[in-house]
This record gives C-alpha cells, structure tokens and sequence, in this order.
C-alpha cells in the first residue's frame, strides 16, 4: 500500500482535498491543521474529499471526516461531498453513516485547477496528537449510536493512557 499523503486545492471557498494512499493516524495533525485553515477563513462554501485514490482509511482519518461534515454544518447549509470511486471504501462511509451528512458520489472529480501536497505535520507531542485521534472518535462516535458503540472503548483506553502511566511511575 502506498504511504498516504493529501492533496489540496481551493478556488474561491471550494476547497478539495484528496486523500491518496494508506491514510492514518500519521496524518492527524496535518489534516487537523488543514481543518484549521479551511475554517478559520470567511470565504469557505463548500468542500469535497475525494478518495478516488485512497487504498485506505482508519478511524482517525474518518473522525476527521465527520469534524469536517460537523463544522460545515455550522457555517453552511450545503453539505460537503465525498467522491468514492472505490467499494471497500464506500461500504466503510456507509457503515459509519457518513450518507447522512455527506454528499456521496461515485464518479471521478474534474478540476481545471492544480492540487498541491499538503506538508505532513508530525513534529507534535505525543500527548497533542493523542487528544486529536481522541476528539477525532468523540466527533465519529456523535454521528449515530452504532459509532458510539464501536468506538467508545477505544476513546476509554486512549484517555486512560496517561493514567496508566502516571499511576505506574508513583509506585
């Protein structure tokens, strides 16, 4: 599997991101910071993830997805659109209900303007980057119970981690 990277593009508050490869909790903080510049600006309309391309795709990365339908509910009445040209990936959107906040497609994008590669962000804190992948599964686990069930367990274990470690190193 090729290791995951994002492409990004915007024109005039349309931004697209493709998601290429393997993408994982690698690339938390480099969507995260993705996130915080499509956001952060007055002139956002809409956005479309294509992943076209992407081989594959792990909750983190998902979670990421659902803040992006979460903060675009809040700024726009349009919903954002996700392209998937590709089965497997498509059965995992639905299985999250991802159709309920999305826009799903199954046709290639066309853009007449380029992409360009997002910088991979990975100079952060473990403790930074494990609050991410955190809000990252509360957002996914908001979009329906079935969410709530599966990754409740692992938002248990991520927020006791430190625990662990302190309770270790008093002893």
């Amino acid at each position: 599997m090729q290791e995951g990277k994002i492409l990004i593009a915007e024109n005039r508050g349309v931004y697209v991101l493709k998601f290429i490869g393997d993408v994982r909790l690698t690339l938390c903080s480099t969507i995260d910071a993705l996130l915080k510049k499509i956001f952060g600006g007055e002139d956002f309309k809409s956005v479309v993830i294509d992943l076209t391309e992407t081989e594959g795709i792990d909750s983190t990365a998902l979670g990421f997805l659902a803040k992006i339908a979460v903060n675009t509910q809040e700024v726009s009445s349009r919903k954002p659109t996700i392209v998937s040209t590709r089965e497997d990936i498509t059965r995992v959107l639905s299985s999250m209900g991802f159709e309920h906040y999305f826009c799903l497609r199954d046709w290639p994008l066309a853009l007449d303007y380029s992409l360009e590669e997002a910088p991979v962000l990975d100079d952060e804190c473990a403790d930074s980057i494990r609050q991410k992948v955190i809000d990252a599964h509360r957002t996914l686990m908001g979009l329906n119970p079935q969410n709530q069930e599966e990754f409740e367990p692992v938002v248990f274990a991520l927020e006791n981690c430190t625990l662990s470690r302190e309770v270790k190193g008093v002893h």
